[in-house]
């Protein structure tokens, strides 16, 4: 595990992937026995299935009677360097998509729910998991992520986390983070892919970034790099005016504003015709019914011009005994004009934004496997440092285990699951991709687990994991 070779025959590719990733990642280690130390903890979640702790990931792999406390100082001291780890994967997904083609992120808030009271970084927040209709409070660490949204594959993707940012209050608790909002680690992050791209020498490629409506402020048009498209959905009351007309001859400085527009959710009744898309979204094909508006100012960028996006909702009726109505509400995005041809333009065309605003959600489901599967935020690391460095580290550990996957399989290949009655499924899923990682690492002769053989006839096997229960609870009772 020390050399991460992936030149020999029987290391599948999938690992091959894995020690790829490893092996790039060493410049941002100080010494080699603190880069081997980290490799042990990315194999050491693959086999954890309690809590995701130092401990129990050391546990996994045997390292029982050794010190530990040289992994835990991976976190609370400066044994690696956070930010070399997040550009050295960001320059490896390069690999992977052509200049040509926008490089597409995903940015969004997330809540990592601690217990403690002298946690670094941690305040109190609304409770997510609380009823709508009567909110209570949760300590929480608040962090903004940017995830990087694979090329498209009929009509799926998948979300690989670049960086997570602290945001935390200015009432949290003292840790190596700065106060700030939300949407200004969000517009930090921006600033940062885009310079990594330039450093790239991808100085041409456009940034499309995708947010949901907590980035809907006035002020973060006014700080958007350049050559950077942001999609935001907004609210169905937004405040919307048009282009400054021409000079009415009247003395004084030139207006900043038009009339105002009517509300986004009142232009649904207006009369008109409705343009139609049909597009391809996760294996299927939709047709979305839109309306295009602009361009348009906000208030606090009016050197800002915008175009509202509305796409229309949709009602159907699913069951063939019990029928049933399912309805999809309405949309709202901004998105910001481009000047071309002496005149204000969409950035794109509208079917790329269509389909792109849907795969945002992706940003969410990532967001559910780490925090529910792979433990980001259980290390017990309570420190000023390692309360952030540790929920981070997990984060880039998931990164490069699912860009390994993308690597090996694409977005709609795979493993094919056992089980005579599973059909094999659009995308693999994120369960398919841990087990291939543990089968493929069993494989191997470091990681070979110890096991008995049963006979293939199934009443001799019922009676022998009966005579193995059976002895597991005679010593428990010693």
């Amino acid at each position: 595990m020390s050399d991460y070779s992936t030149e020999r025959e029987e290391v599948p590719q999938l690992l091959a992937e894995v020690m790829s990733l490893l092996a790039g990642a060493r410049g941002a280690f100080n010494q080699d026995r603190t880069h081997r130390r980290g490799a042990a903890l990315v194999f050491g979640a693959l086999f954890t299935f309690a809590r995701h702790t130092v401990t129990q990931e050391l546990r996994a792999l045997g390292l029982i009677d050794v010190d530990w406390s040289a992994f835990y100082r991976l976190f609370s001291r400066r044994r690696y360097d956070p930010r070399g780890l997040e550009s050295q994967l960001l320059q490896e997904t390069l690999a992977d998509i052509s200049w040509e083609l926008p490089y597409v992120v995903g940015i969004d808030g997330v809540r990592i729910p601690r217990t403690g009271r002298h946690v670094g970084g941690v305040s109190w927040w609304p409770a997510q998991d609380t009823a709508p209709f009567q909110r209570g409070l949760k300590r929480a660490q608040r962090f903004v992520e940017v995830a990087w949204l694979t090329p498209l594959e009929k009509g799926y993707s998948r979300a690989v986390p670049l960086r997570w940012e602290p945001a935390i209050s200015q009432k949290a608790v003292a840790s190596i983070a700065e106060p700030r909002k939300e949407w200004e680690a969000g517009v930090e992050l921006l600033k940062w892919v885009r310079r990594e791209l330039d450093e790239a020498g991808r100085e041409s490629q456009q940034l499309l970034v995708l947010a949901d409506g907590g980035y809907d402020i006035n002020d973060i048009w006014n700080q958007v790099p350049e050559r950077t498209t942001l999609m935001v959905r907004c609210a169905k009351n937004r405040a919307l005016y048009h282009l400054p007309g021409a000079g009415t001859g009247k003395r004084g400085r030139p207006r900043d504003y038009g009339a105002r527009l009517p509300r986004p959710d009142s232009m649904l009744r207006q009369k008109g015709d409705w343009d139609k898309r049909t597009v391809l979204i996760r294996g299927r094909e939709r047709t979305l019914q839109y309306r295009v508006v602009g361009p348009v100012l906000v208030q606090k960028a009016a050197d800002h011009p915008l175009y509202l996006v509305i796409v229309r909702g949709k009602q159907w009726q699913v069951g063939k005994r019990r029928r049933r109505t399912l309805r999809r509400k309405p949309a709202y995005y901004l998105v910001a004009a481009e000047w071309k041809d002496e005149k204000w333009e969409l950035p794109l065309p509208i079917e790329d934004l269509l389909v792109w605003a849907w795969q945002r959600w992706e940003v969410e489901v990532a967001h559910r496997e780490m925090k529910s599967s792979f433990g980001v935020g259980e290390k017990q690391c309570w420190g000023p440092r390692s309360a952030l460095v540790s929920v981070q580290w997990s984060v880039w550990v998931y990164a490069v285990l699912v860009l390994a996957g993308y690597r090996t399989w694409g977005i709609t290949g795979g493993p094919r699951l056992v089980g005579r009655w599973w059909r094999k499924a659009h995308r693999w899923s994120f369960s398919a991709l841990w087990q291939a990682y543990r089968s493929a690492l069993w494989g191997c002769g470091d990681f070979r687990a110890l096991w008995t053989a049963t006979a293939d006839n199934w009443t001799k096997k019922e009676a022998w994991i009966a005579g193995l229960w059976n002895a597991v609870g005679s010593s428990a009772r010693i």
